[in-house]
């Protein structure tokens, strides 16, 4: 009988030539990014004209002004946790939640310490 190869095991976190994620290789999402003190970070996985990925972490005291978006976002945390606000709601998310913040709706991230998230933009398409 053949035995699976599994090839994850080196491919982890495997970077391309420009330091972006490698494509068609495994990855462990919550290593893509690092903590760095008194800061945000935001790297992009993918950037399309219909939206983007991106990857974030904030540090300790650290989060986002309020804003809005002309399109639908997805926020999902990954680790730790956050308040999300949408239209002056809070929404507590933690490790593994995650919530749709809809088109034009003003929003804030307030940090509960350190914390790291996936940013998923979807772009309208053209008319």
């Amino acid at each position: 009988m053949d035995t699976p190869i599994n090839n994850n095991e080196n491919n982890n976190n495997k970077k391309d030539e420009k330091g972006d994620v490698a494509k068609s290789r495994s990855h462990i999402i919550v290593e893509i990014i690092e903590y760095v003190p008194n800061s945000v970070v935001i790297k992009t996985i993918i950037k399309k004209s219909t939206g983007n990925i991106s990857v974030m972490s904030f540090d300790s005291g650290e989060g986002l002004t309020e804003k809005s978006s002309p399109f639908d976002t997805y926020a999902q945390i990954i680790d730790g946790k956050a308040e999300i606000v949408i239209n002056k709601v809070s929404n507590f998310l933690e490790s593994g939640q995650g919530i749709i913040i809809p088109a034009n709706a003003m929003n804030h991230i307030n940090p509960n310490g350190r914390f790291k998230m996936i940013l998923t933009i979807i772009k309208n398409a053209p008319e």
